[in-house]
C-alpha cells in the first residue's frame, strides 16, 4: 500500500509539535493562513466597531454566506451562520410545536448533546424520543436503513439522524432515508457536524429539510463557525433562540429567517467571515487529493488496529462507511485510563467514548497526519491494552 504524501502540510497548522494529534474530529484544527485571516477580521472590527457592525454587517455576512453556499451548493438565503452544529439543531428542534404522543425517530449512535436536547424537549411536551438500535459491526446498507425505518409509526413527526456519527464515525446512508421521510411527510433534521469538508456535500441534491454542519471541524475554519440550512418551504417553522432586533426587523435584510438569526445583539462575527478563507485554503491545497490521501492512511490504520487483540471495527473498511474517521469497540477495561495514559505516556491525543456501556476508540486523520503517527499509536496500544 502506497502512503500519502501530505505531511508537508503539518507546518501550516498551529498544533503543538510534541503531540500526536489523532483527534481532529473533536474540535478541528485551523491552519495558520486561515487563522491569520480570522485575526485580521477581529482587528478590522476593533479599529471601527460602529462602521463594522453598524454599516458593513449586512454585506459582510451576505458575502460570507454566498461563499459558503457555493461550496455546499445551497442558496445563501437558505443558510445562516451559527456558533456550532448543536446550536443550529437546537434552533430547529425548539421551534417545533411538539405535542403529546408525537415521536422523534432517531438511533442509538447519535451525539450525546443532541440526545439530551431531544429528551429535554420531550419531557416538556410529552413527545417521545425513539432511539432505534443499530447493530454493530455494520454489515450492509439495507440493514441500517431497515433498523432505523422500522421505528416509523403513524405518530412519527421527525427523523433525526447524523450524516456521520460522532462516537462511532459511521457515514450513514441518509439519502434514501430522507427520500422515504419526504414521501411520508416526516420532517428530516440532519446533524452534519462532521460532514462538511470530510465528504463532498450538495445540500440541494440531498434534500434534507434542515441540516446543520460545522465549519470549524473538517473545513478547518476558526472555532465558533457553523451553519444551519433550512429548505425554503419550511423556513417559516424556524424561530430564533434569541429574540432581538431581527424579530420584527427594523432593518429588513434577505429574509425573516436570516434577519431573526443574524440580528441577535453584539457578537464577534470574525469566525463566520473567515469561512471563505478556509474554503480557499482547501482549494489552494487540492483538498480532494488530501482527503483521498487521508482516507488511504485511514485504511492502513484500520488494518493495523483490527489486528490488535480485542478491537472490533464498527464498519467494513470501505469508503461507503468511512470518511477520515474510524471507530473500534474496545475490550472490557478502563477506557478512561487508556485515553489518559496514551496522552500522559505517549503524547497521543485520541478519544475514547462510551455508548450504552460499550467503549469505543475513535481515530480521525487530517492532512497533517502521517503513517509514523499511526504506527506510534499501534505501538502504544500494544503496550497499554494488556494493562488497562
Amino acid at each position: 500500500m502506497s502512503m500519502p504524501a501530505t505531511n508537508n502540510l503539518r507546518p501550516l497548522f498551529l498544533l503543538r509539535p510534541d503531540v500526536i494529534f489523532l483527534n481532529h474530529g473533536s474540535f478541528g484544527a485551523c491552519p495558520q493562513p486561515v487563522f491569520d485571516t480570522y485575526q485580521t477580521w477581529q482587528r478590522e472590527l476593533e479599529r471601527q466597531p460602529v462602521e463594522f457592525l453598524g454599516r458593513r454587517f449586512n454585506d459582510l455576512m451576505r458575502d460570507a454566506r454566498r461563499g459558503l453556499g457555493a461550496y455546499l451548493n445551497a442558496d445563501a438565503q437558505d443558510l445562516v451562520f451559527v456558533p456550532n452544529a448543536t446550536t443550529g439543531l437546537n434552533i430547529v428542534a425548539r421551534s417545533l410545536r411538539l405535542e403529546p404522543g408525537d415521536e422523534i425517530l432517531s438511533n442509538d449512535q447519535e451525539y450525546g448533546a443532541l440526545d439530551r436536547t431531544w429528551r429535554f424537549l420531550c419531557q416538556r411536551s410529552g413527545a417521545r424520543y425513539i432511539r432505534q438500535p443499530i447493530p454493530l459491526p455494520i454489515r450492509s446498507t439495507d440493514e441500517v436503513i431497515d433498523a432505523i425505518w422500522s421505528g416509523v409509526t403513524e405518530r412519527t413527526r421527525v427523523l433525526f439522524i447524523s450524516h456521520i456519527t460522532s462516537p462511532t464515525a459511521i457515514v450513514f446512508p441518509i439519502a434514501p432515508l430522507i427520500e422515504r421521510a419526504r414521501a411520508a411527510s416526516i420532517i428530516t433534521i440532519v446533524d452534519g457536524a462532521h460532514a462538511p469538508g470530510q465528504l463532498p456535500l450538495d445540500l440541494v441534491a440531498l434534500g434534507a429539510d434542515f441540516y446543520s454542519g460545522n465549519c470549524h471541524k473538517w473545513m478547518m475554519a476558526p472555532k465558533g463557525s457553523a451553519f444551519l440550512y433550512a429548505r425554503r418551504e419550511l423556513q417559516h417553522l424556524v424561530e430564533p433562540l434569541i429574540v432581538s432586533w431581527g424579530w420584527e426587523s427594523i432593518m429588513p435584510g434577505d429574509s425573516r429567517f436570516i434577519d431573526e438569526q443574524e440580528y441577535q445583539g453584539t457578537r464577534d462575527i470574525a469566525a463566520y467571515l473567515s469561512v471563505p478563507a478556509a474554503i480557499e485554503f482547501m482549494r489552494q491545497h487540492s483538498w480532494e487529493r488530501v482527503r483521498a490521501d487521508c482516507q488511504e492512511l485511514l485504511r492502513y490504520a484500520y488494518q493495523q488496529l483490527s489486528a490488535l487483540p480485542g478491537l472490533v471495527a464498527c464498519t467494513p473498511n470501505s469508503s461507503e462507511w468511512l470518511g477520515q474517521m474510524a471507530a473500534f469497540a474496545l475490550p472490557p477495561g478502563d477506557g478512561k485510563q487508556l485515553k489518559q495514559r496514551l496522552y500522559d505516556e505517549f503524547k497521543i491525543e485520541i478519544p475514547v467514548g462510551v455508548i450504552d456501556e460499550r467503549q469505543f476508540l475513535r481515530i480521525s486523520l487530517q492532512g497533517y497526519n502521517t503513517r509514523a503517527e499511526v504506527d506510534a499509536l499501534i505501538e502504544a496500544l500494544g503496550v497499554l491494552l494488556p494493562e488497562v
